[in-house]
């Protein structure tokens, strides 16, 4: 049964309307303005600091009401939820009930029966990820609002800083400012993301998303965003049937996949050992942001508008092995989905070439969410780490067939090395060795 739909979020009850009297210069979106929100062009001077600091407190790394309000507003720019036709509901689940008993058959991965079937528009991708990407958001923003706090802390920048913004608490430190308004600004950044991820997902699987919904971990399902996934039949010009058909058997092999239970967990250690590992250098950051006028408000517009510059200024060495684990991992992965994908869909999907083509163009030419992803993990998958698992896989099915190749799933130990992810004859005589 599709979600519910409904309307983008506003405020709360009778102030959806208008931006609330005591703030009259506070973000519209926050108060179910249209227009939506761009951090580029948002005038920090015009803002009440002290207002700000007490509406915006938050008691963990990230303000999740401002994340979700952000998402809806990036995602629907203001227009309603699309609504799901029941006869799309009915086509998407026979279609996966369809690709499920043909996937289970290639894969023998049977838990993927049980994954759950929703048909949204982009506000329910956005609820979905905003509950799925939490873990390695907040991981992220705990790692950031240290940073920001710690670059802020300095006495001549404090009382630069106090004399340009009058509306900041008396004897407040410029980092205790920023360790109270990071929640926000990291609220508004994770939206951004997750908002402009929604714009073009087709389901989960799109990207390789490291998600771990609490509680008992992320469990898969199988999900396709319908607005979306007709605006790119339209663009493409591609038989409808046949779309959903390959959409739905993409779907349910990254289910299968995630199904396993070591594939979630490595996922999602991998991201957070990474984002985790973000090295608190004020001196890098001060490289980075070193040109910017503390006294003048546009420093906190640059610094929210360029989470990647803050990215980039605490990258450490020690993420290398983390950043690279993921890459292999994902390529497998992909790879994986693909070889499977093919196998099905050359013999069931009339159309399979020309719409596999549309799907690799577009996956590649994603521009701002491989953008957001990259920022985010260090994880920028290129068409050359596509290919690259693909050969794999291509490589063990060519040696040793369908179930040669599904003997990855055994033991996480099964993942080939980056030697072996060159060279998949390497590959099978390991794990043939004995123990």
């Amino acid at each position: 049964m599709a979600d519910t739909p409904h309307p983008a979020r506003g405020g709360d009850g009778e102030d959806d309307d208008e931006p609330s009297a005591a703030t009259p210069n506070f973000p519209g979106f926050l108060f179910g303005q249209p227009g939506g929100f761009d951090p580029s062009t948002f005038d920090f001077s015009q803002i009440d600091l002290n207002q700000m600091v007490r509406m915006l407190s938050s008691t963990g790394p990230v303000n999740w009401e401002v994340a979700g309000q952000t998402a809806t507003w990036v995602a629907l720019e203001g227009r309603p939820e699309p609504l799901v036709d029941d006869h799309d509901v009915k086509q998407f689940e026979e279609l996966v009930h369809a690709a499920q008993t043909l996937v289970v058959g290639e894969t023998d991965l049977y838990a993927t029966f049980s994954s759950p079937i929703r048909t949204v528009g982009p506000q329910g991708w956005i609820d979905l990820h905003l509950v799925a990407l939490r873990p390695v958001l907040e991981a992220l923003a705990t790692t950031l609002g240290q940073a920001m706090q710690q670059a802020g802390e300095d006495p001549d920048v404090d009382a630069e800083l106090s004399s340009a913004f009058p509306g900041l608490p008396s004897g407040m430190p410029m980092g205790e400012m920023l360790r109270m308004l990071a929640p926000a600004l990291l609220g508004v950044q994770a939206g951004s993301m997750i908002g402009y991820l929604a714009q073009h997902a087709f389901g989960r699987y799109d990207l390789p998303l490291p998600t771990g919904a609490p509680p008992g971990g992320d469990e898969p399902s199988v999900v396709f965003v319908v607005s979306n996934i007709d605006t790119f039949e339209d663009e493409w010009t591609l038989p409808r049937d046949d779309l959903r058909f390959y959409l739905a058997i993409h779907e349910v092999v990254h289910a299968a996949e995630r199904s396993v239970p070591w594939v979630r967990a490595r996922l999602l250690r991998l991201a957070l050992d990474y984002v985790s590992n973000y090295e608190i250098d004020p001196m890098a950051f001060e490289r980075e942001f070193g040109a910017i006028d503390p006294s003048d408000p546009s420093a906190f517009e640059a610094i929210t508008a360029s989470p990647e510059r803050i990215l980039g200024a605490l990258q450490s060495p020690r993420q290398a092995v983390p950043r690279e684990e993921l890459q292999r991992l994902t390529s497998v992965i992909e790879g994986y989905a693909d070889n499977v994908a093919e196998r099905l869909g050359n013999r069931l999907v009339p159309s399979f070439g020309r719409i596999h083509e549309a799907m690799l163009r577009h996956r590649v030419e994603r521009g701002e969410a491989e953008r957001f992803i990259e920022g985010l993990l260090g994880l920028k998958l290129e068409r050359e780490h596509y290919e690259r698992g693909h050969a794999f896989c291509a490589g063990v099915v060519e040696r040793a067939g369908p179930e040669g190749l599904n003997r990855l799933w055994d033991d996480e130990s099964m993942l080939p090395t980056a030697t072996e992810l060159d060279a998949p004859g390497l590959w099978l005589a390991r794990i043939d060795l004995p123990d």
